[in-house]
């Protein structure tokens, strides 16, 4: 069962190479990092570290639905430009799978420690699917991300609706092994003020709220989407 890791990326030069060796040392197939135009050395370093680079229209679902496209594993993998596995990821997915489920998470620890993060972190325990986000790494097999068409073309929560339509589909997962994903934009905009900004934002979503609208509240480096 080939796992093949898909990472969105965009001006992520500093990041990205510890993402995509990260998914070699889990023992990835193939990276693929689809590049959404970057202006910074994003390509250069990804395929340094081994990745193939696919370039895309910017915006973080069509270049996932993209890498997804031009992947050939078995089971698909979408990883942040600023987040790394454990080794043990693919052990995890592949003893999921055979178990019979078609897509899953893990859980989610930061690479900077302070109490709100910590909190957030446990939270990520729960096998709660609306608290799953793009940042723990959503995985499925080829086969459920056909069946459910890929991530829909939206400027943001693109990989809410994507866990949605995989939950109902009732065989989604919770990997008992965590992904570390960086702090920066919780230091940069306050860790108070933007999990703040975050619950709302979500709420606004899931009562219906177009993402249209939602996006501009977004900062434009998080608009990938």
């Amino acid at each position: 069962m080939s796992v093949s890791v898909v990472v969105p990326a965009l001006n992520e030069a500093d990041a990205v190479a510890r993402a995509v060796r990260s998914a070699f040392d889990a023992g990835a197939a193939e990276v693929i990092v689809v590049d959404g135009g970057s202006v910074d050395a994003t390509k250069a370093a990804a395929r340094q570290a081994g990745a193939t680079v696919v370039d895309s229209p910017r915006g973080r679902s069509r270049q996932m639905n993209a890498g997804a496209e031009a992947a050939t594993g078995d089971v698909l993998l979408f990883l942040h430009a600023d987040t790394t596995l454990p080794e043990d990821a693919f052990v995890q997915v592949r003893s999921t799978v055979e178990r019979g489920a078609e897509g899953g998470c893990f859980r989610l620890r930061f690479d900077a420690d302070a109490p709100l993060l910590r909190l957030y972190a446990a939270a990520t325990r729960l096998p709660i699917p609306w608290l799953v986000y793009g940042d723990r790494a959503l995985w499925c097999t080829r086969a459920a991300f056909d069946a459910v068409g890929g991530f829909p073309d939206l400027p943001v929560f693109e990989d809410v609706a994507f866990v949605r339509a995989l939950v109902r589909r009732r065989r989604f997962r919770f990997v008992p092994s965590s992904v570390t994903t960086s702090a920066r934009r919780f230091l940069r905009d306050g860790l108070l003020r933007r999990q703040l900004r975050n619950a709302l934002l979500t709420a606004a979503y899931r009562l219906g709220v177009p993402p249209e609208r939602l996006a501009r509240r977004y900062p434009s480096d998080e608009r990938r989407g």
